[in-house]
């Protein structure tokens, strides 16, 4: 599957709150970032562990707009992020990128890069 069907199929299942999809197309040693509280997570319990409770406080979306290649390989994704609160309330509504660094078609890591 090319990459960035790969990717958009993930953003999907993200916004589908499917935590066995996601981790399933992630290395067993995933470095992502904890975009909500701060750090970096590693593997698969603490990535799960955080999303679980990301989605319990707040009802992320995440749209993917646009794809490129960087220089080195990893996958650069513009993405429409809206944030909001469980009563429905809109915490945020903007566009940042994801940098996705892929092995063997899994997801080795990701960086989050605020956009200007």
């Amino acid at each position: 599957m090319p990459a960035q069907t790969r990717l958009a199929s993930l953003y999907a299942a993200f916004n589908k709150r499917d935590a066995v999809s996601l981790l399933a197309a992630m290395t067993p040693d995933v470095r992502w970032p904890n975009g909500w509280e701060g750090g970096v997570l590693h593997g698969h319990a603490e990535v799960g562990a955080y999303w679980r409770r990301q989605w319990a406080e707040i009802d992320p979306t995440v749209t993917p707009t646009a794809f490129a290649v960087e220089p080195d390989g990893r996958i650069a994704v513009a993405v429409h992020q809206v944030v909001r609160d469980r009563a429905g309330s809109e915490l945020a509504n903007h566009t940042i990128t994801h940098v996705y660094r892929l092995v063997d078609g899994l997801v080795a890591e990701m960086e989050i890069r605020q956009r200007p």
